[in-house]
């Protein structure tokens, strides 16, 4: 492969000793015994921590000393965006969205396991049961009982943002927005701020997969200037439009209360 590219050797840390010291000489000089890199190609090892949840072998501070350490984080956003691009259950989406804290708790990549499972079910609350026998022995007890609190509490029914966005009908739309989020003293901030997170990061995948068209963008001028969402997530939305998709959605500074809101 000419220009360059990635080694990439995952759970490294969880090898054979032998192995890891062979890591080690090729991450120093870029060869070992027979083995060489190819000139502009770097390697990137994964390990799983050291902290005793997991079996792996103990790095000395010398081994660590040849290469740059970064820690990974979960990132809610991170995860909510890629989630969107992979066509992840809606209603698993919203979730994370409303208990991020949960995922704390939980390793995200056994919470997708768990959320890719269950996806083919239709009627979450018929298959409560299910879902709770599936979550428990999964992604744990916590977890599996807020999950079941959310369906419980109808939190799995809220809009999805395809139909939001692509729905003909923009009354009936509205309608739904309205009943999922209310209004006046019945307004739910926490469900309207999943609603505008869903919308832009959807919104973003129609740009990269090249769907989105003059309708969708007049309907997130409606979003962006109506009175269903506050006005700090109708400028959380265009401003992060504008921000990651200047060139698709320049055109939404046509109408003077999203200009208005834009230059802020």
């Amino acid at each position: 492969k000419t220009g360059g590219g990635i080694l990439l050797l995952d759970d490294w840390n969880r090898a054979d000793i032998r192995f890891i010291q062979a890591v080690m000489e090729l991450v120093d000089r870029q060869e070992y015994i027979s083995w060489k890199l190819p000139k502009d190609w770097h390697i990137i090892l994964s390990t799983n921590p050291d902290n005793g949840d997991y079996h792996v072998n103990t790095l000395d501070e010398a081994q660590k000393g040849r290469f740059f350490n970064v820690e990974m984080k979960f990132d809610v956003d991170c995860w909510a965006e890629w989630a969107e691009r992979s066509g992840m259950d809606s209603r698993c989406i919203n979730f994370v969205l409303m208990n991020p804290e949960m995922v704390q708790k939980v390793q995200p990549r056994v919470m997708t396991r768990f959320f890719n499972k269950i996806s083919y079910i239709k009627d979450f609350q018929s298959s409560l049961g299910k879902i709770e026998r599936d979550g428990e022995s999964s992604v744990g007890l916590e977890f599996a009982t807020a999950f079941c609190l959310f369906i419980n509490n109808k939190l799995d029914k809220l809009p999805n943002p395809k139909n939001l966005l692509t729905h003909k009908d923009y009354d009936k739309v509205k309608e739904v927005m309205i009943d999922a989020i209310g209004k006046d003293s019945s307004y739910r901030a926490d469900i309207a701020a999943v609603i505008t997170r869903r919308l832009l990061n959807y919104s973003l995948f129609m740009v990269k997969e090249k769907q989105m068209n003059n309708d969708v963008i007049e309907r997130i001028v409606k979003f962006s200037t109506e009175d269903m969402l506050t006005n700090d997530l109708k400028y959380y939305l265009v401003n992060n439009l504008l921000n990651q998709e200047r060139s698709t959605f320049q055109k939404i500074m046509m109408n003077p209360q999203i200009m208005k809101m834009a230059v802020k």
